[in-house]
């Protein structure tokens, strides 16, 4: 029997562990013949820790930028010149209402009928932008994981894939966004309504110690509805990217992601806090050199106004302001709202990376050669999971 290596020396001309260096043979890569995991896209198919969420990320925004940002800006752009459109037709609709209400003096009253109208045209156009506001921004979080999902595997998507892509789960993540925001409010709302009932019956006591019992409700549902509100939005943060990854409706996909964030939420609040934070001071950053360029113009077209000026030549000597601050507001809001999503996907894949043992089924999808023949008990040409040739192999176990 040959004699076992060891820290000492042994076989192989007394080379340690194993009669190799390190335990490999010659060629081998890496300290003990360990290979370092695939990666074929931008990121590798192992669990990953922080560095390898941030530069896959940074590096799908590199690669993939046109569909990026080219999807965020047509989406964005198209809101707001329909939302500049529909203001002006607006206007053009409730001008003179709108020039009455504005050149009354302090001890008139409007009438009613000029009240009428505008509370019409406001809210009007309030409708319009919240059904608008939801329709961009359900494409943009069905977007992001699309173009995720070829970048983990390395693969070229087009615009027109991503754009198709968007459409076809646009209703599922809308129904996902608006159960999630709904569930994380109703604890908030409830003491809300219970903060309001106080306040109500204080005032109507009129005694000091109603005031004060009020508003230690106040602080004590602040603090219990604020840690309850963030619990389930983590709980909950990856269901639209699983609507997209696995088709999943909106509860399925509401139970399947606070399956996946089970036994990992402190990780994965601690990365999407710093994640949006990261966001939103791009954002300002980017926001505000438009913001300071479009004072120039604005100073400038005030300064040439009358001393009665109407709301027409307000907005047309604020224009420039208005133009430059939108196109700020718009560029930040591409990235603030690419990058968390994108990160988000991630974690997704990380979660099933380390539950489900996703990797080896991505590297296979992927192309890089595998040892062991087809995971999961697949059959040569099927895709994963029982899915078609040819899908992404991200659905959930069968």
């Amino acid at each position: 029997m040959a004699q076992d290596a060891g820290w000492g020396g042994g076989a192989h001309g007394g080379a340690p562990y194993g009669g190799f260096p390190y335990g490999g043979p010659p060629g081998a890569p890496g300290w003990g013949g360990w290979v370092p995991p695939s990666k074929p896209g931008v990121i590798p198919l192992a669990p990953l820790r922080l560095g390898d969420v941030l530069n896959g990320a940074f590096s799908t925004m590199g690669k993939y930028w046109k569909q990026l940002f080219g999807l965020g800006a047509a989406l964005y752009g198209g809101a707001a010149l329909l939302m500049a459109a529909a203001v002006a037709i607006a206007y053009s609709a409730v001008a003179d209402p709108l020039e009455r209400v504005v050149s009354l003096d302090y001890e008139e009253e409007a009438a009613s009928s000029d009240v009428v109208s505008l509370v019409t045209a406001v809210g009007v156009l309030a409708v319009l932008g919240i059904i608008t506001m939801m329709i961009v921004s359900g494409l943009m979080y069905a977007a992001v994981p699309t173009v995720l999902q070829e970048a983990v595997l390395g693969r070229p998507i087009e615009f027109s894939t991503v754009w198709r892509r968007a459409w076809s789960h646009l209703a599922p993540v809308i129904g996902t966004l608006f159960l999630t925001a709904l569930i994380v409010a109703v604890p908030v709302t409830l003491i809300m309504v219970a903060f309001v009932g106080v306040i109500i019956a204080a005032v109507t006591l009129e005694s000091g110690s109603g005031a004060a019992t009020a508003m230690t409700v106040g602080i004590l549902g602040a603090l219990a509805t604020g840690p309850l509100a963030a619990w389930l939005w983590v709980k909950f943060c990856l269901a639209p990217a699983i609507v997209v990854f696995e088709g999943q409706r909106p509860v399925a996909a509401l139970r399947r992601s606070a399956q996946l964030v089970r036994g990992d939420w402190w990780r994965i609040f601690g990365i999407t806090l710093l994640v949006y934070m990261m966001a939103a001071t791009a954002g300002y950053c980017i926001q505000m050199p438009f913001s300071v360029l479009g004072m120039f113009p604005g100073i400038i077209s005030t300064s040439s106004l009358d001393d009665d000026p109407s709301p027409a030549a307000i907005v047309v000597a604020m224009s420039g302001y208005f133009v430059a601050t939108m196109l700020g507001q718009m560029v930040s809001q591409i990235i603030s709202t690419t990058f968390p999503q994108l990160v988000t996907g991630l974690l997704y894949v990380d979660r099933r990376i380390r539950t489900e043992d996703l990797g080896p089924v991505l590297a296979e999808a992927a192309g890089v050669p595998q040892q062991g023949g087809v995971p999961y008990g697949a059959q040569p040409g099927q895709a994963p999971y029982g899915g078609q040739q040819g899908e992404a192999p991200y659905g959930p176990p069968q």
